[in-house]
Formats: structure tokens, C-alpha cells, sequence
């Protein structure tokens, strides 16, 4: 019986030696899935041909009640929309037709871009910094135990989740803070004190939507909201290359979380 459980051991001690040298293929992989990424994003890596280039889409209307129309052309670069030009047709509004401009003097900023460049940045930085266990004399992690490993994959993880989560969940704001923000005084004329604008990424898409105020037949406040909205080929590659490398994280994770009850398993 002692024999057998040594065996066993020995077996697993094999097949652990065999995972740490798999390891570096594996972050390798993962790394390359980064760059990928990356390379859609306002993010400088060196001797790597960036993607970021200026494009121009028209949004289309998403809602037809009472014929309430938004027509937005715009320019977007990167982080910024450095120029848009919105239509606005609400009938319930005492002047029905609006029409506004972001200049490029004055660009409206997209923050979800931005905050996604910067933890996959941090990702990068992550496994581009040498870390205890890095080996330099061979470019290699060279890790002795399955807690070193998980820790490094936990890191990766949550970099690539939070940037993940900062295209598909926008921060929600109340109207007031969007009136207050900087973004609207780039519109020019500016808009009437019952009207905001927004712009902002959910998932894959460019969304710009309307927002006005107004008070019922019992004085409560109310607001309807209107808003056009385009795909963005970039984006949706880029959320693919996301969940992609939350993957790969997940499947060496659970492959090394197997040895992790053997306490005094490690390399020699």
C-alpha cells in the first residue's frame, strides 16, 4: 500500500514538472492575446504595429416613438470622438429640431476606451516586469510551486476582467452629472438646460443618446431618453480577444489548482 501511494506521488511530482515547463508556452500564449488587444487601443508597445487609426461612422436611430429622431455622424480616434455632428428631432420638446457639434479643437473623450487601454497595460506590465520568479538569463518563469503560478494568472485576471467590464457595463450617471461634465461643453452651440448628451460603449457598440427633462401634469420630473448607435468592428475583435485570454488564464489556472493539495509538492 505505501508503495502504491509512493508511486502516486512520484507520478504526480512528474506530471507537476511537466506543467511547470508548459507554463511558459502557455503565458507565452497568453501574452501574444494581450499584444492583439492591445494593438486596438491608445496603448505604445514597442516594435508593435498599432491598429488605432481614424474612423468615421454614421449612428443610426434605435428608437422610432413619436417619431423622436437622432442622426449622428462622427469621427472616432481611439479614445476620442474628434468630431460629430448630431441632429436632434424630439417632438416633445418646445423647439423640436436641434443641432449641435463637437469640434476637433475640443474632442469628446470616451473614458471606457481609456480605462480598457490602461488595464490592459497593467496586464502587460505584469508579465513584462521581471517577477520573483522570473529567470533572465533565459527570458523564463521559472516556478517552484502551483501558489506562484495561480498568483500570476489571479493578476492577469483581474486586469483583463476589469478591462472587459469597462466596454460592456458603462458608469451610470445621473443627468446632472452629465450636464456638468466636461464632454458637453464641448458641444457647440451648446444644448438647452432640459437636454443632455452622452456618449458611450456598450459591448461592441457607440452609443450617443438624449436625454430630456421635463416635468408632468403633476410637476414630478420625468425624462425621455432617445439614441443612434453603431457597431464597431474593432471593439467586437477586441472583447473576443478579451474573453479569450480570461480563457487561456482559466484552463492553466484549474490544471495547476489540481496540485495545490499536495502542500509539499514542489520543484527540487
Amino acid at each position: 500500500m505505501a508503495s502504491l501511494i509512493s508511486d502516486e506521488i512520484m507520478t504526480l511530482n512528474d506530471e507537476f514538472k511537466w506543467l511547470l515547463q508548459e507554463v511558459n508556452w502557455i503565458i507565452k500564449q497568453i501574452h501574444n492575446i494581450i499584444v492583439e488587444c492591445s494593438r486596438r487601443f491608445p496603448v505604445h508597445i514597442d516594435n508593435i504595429e498599432t491598429l488605432v487609426k481614424t474612423e468615421k461612422y454614421i449612428l443610426a436611430s434605435t428608437n422610432n416613438a413619436m417619431n423622436d429622431q437622432i442622426k449622428v455622424s462622427c469621427t472616432l480616434f481611439a479614445d476620442n470622438i474628434t468630431h460629430a455632428d448630431i441632429n436632434i428631432r424630439l417632438h416633445k420638446h418646445p423647439q423640436v429640431n436641434h443641432r449641435t457639434i463637437v469640434q476637433n479643437d475640443c474632442q469628446w473623450k470616451l473614458h471606457q476606451i481609456l480605462d480598457a487601454s490602461n488595464h490592459l497595460l497593467s496586464a502587460l506590465n505584469i508579465l513584462d516586469m521581471p517577477p520573483l520568479r522570473f529567470n533572465n538569463e533565459i527570458k523564463k518563469f521559472d516556478f517552484k510551486t502551483a501558489e506562484e503560478v495561480i498568483e500570476l494568472i489571479n493578476n492577469i485576471m483581474i486586469c483583463l476582467d476589469r478591462g472587459r467590464k469597462s466596454l460592456i457595463v458603462p458608469k451610470k450617471r445621473s443627468i446632472e452629472e452629465l450636464q456638468r461634465s466636461s464632454n458637453m461643453k464641448s458641444l457647440q452651440p451648446p444644448l438647452p438646460n432640459d437636454l443632455a448628451i452622452s456618449f458611450y460603449i456598450q459591448a461592441n457598440k457607440l452609443v450617443c443618446a438624449v436625454y430630456h427633462m421635463y416635468k408632468d401634469g403633476s410637476g414630478e420630473k420625468r425624462f425621455d431618453i432617445s439614441q443612434a448607435e453603431i457597431s464597431i468592428p474593432w471593439l467586437n475583435e477586441a472583447l473576443v480577444l478579451f474573453a479569450n485570454g480570461l480563457q487561456c488564464c482559466q484552463q492553466l489556472k484549474d490544471k495547476v489548482l489540481v496540485f495545490t493539495q499536495y502542500k509539499d509538492m514542489q520543484m527540487k
